[in-house]
Parts: structure tokens; C-alpha cells; sequence
């Protein structure tokens, strides 16, 4: 449904190399750069940090892992980048049948989320 979306950040550089280390694990990286903007995906702008000129609004993301080592090594990296565990690893069946994810707080507070859904569990 959303094709792509961007969140605000207060420090660009510290937050492109947090999210470079971050999304690396779930096979994302850096593609673009737009004056005051990075953004990260595979083949296509799907998720950008854009510098911001006033307060941040934390906001909740989650991006697809593909596999429970992803979501494993996404929690890690999180955690040696500098971001706050938010919740470890693990099943969490009350958000559905095969989800599993792990949670992390970023700098700015964004609440950021690898999961995996499915059969793939």
C-alpha cells in the first residue's frame, strides 16, 4: 500500500550512519542522497531520513526481515549503533500467528521494528 515513506531526524549524519548499520542485516542500504535527505531500499527510495529544522515526532516504522537471523542481527546492530532495545527478538503472538520481530529506539525516539510474518517463522 505505502510505497514509501520518509521520517524526520535531528542529526542527518549520525542518523544515516545509525540506519546504514541498521538496515544492513535486513539487505537494505543507502541508494539516493536528495540535498538534505538520504534514502535507503534495494532497488527504489522506500524509506529516507530527512534532516529536520525544528522538533522531531517520534513515529513507529517496521521493515520486512527476511528471515529470524535478520531480525536477530537488526536487534544487534541496533544495539551497537547506539539505539535502546525496545523489545528483544522473539514471537509475538499477539500481533498474529508466525510473527516475530524484535524492537529498537533510535536517537531521535523513533520506535523501530524488523518483522517477520508467516510460514517463514
Amino acid at each position: 500500500m505505502i510505497d514509501h515513506i520518509n521520517i524526520f531526524v535531528s542529526d542527518l549524519t549520525a542518523a544515516c550512519a545509525f540506519y546504514d548499520t541498521v538496515l544492513a542485516p535486513l539487505g537494505y542500504g543507502c541508494i539516493a542522497e536528495d540535498r538534505d535527505a538520504m534514502g535507503y531500499g534495494v532497488d527504489s527510495w522506500n524509506f529516507g531520513i530527512v534532516q529536520a529544522n525544528g522538533p522531531v515526532t517520534p513515529l513507529h516504522i517496521a521493515f520486512t526481515a527476511p528471515s529470524r537471523e535478520a531480525v536477530e542481527a537488526f536487534h544487534a546492530s541496533a544495539l551497537n549503533a547506539g539505539g535502546q532495545c525496545n523489545g528483544a527478538p522473539g514471537a509475538r503472538p499477539e500481533y498474529g500467528a508466525g510473527y516475530f520481530a524484535a524492537f529498537i529506539t533510535d536517537p531521535d525516539g523513533h520506535n523501530i521494528e524488523a518483522v517477520l510474518r508467516g510460514a517463514a517463522c
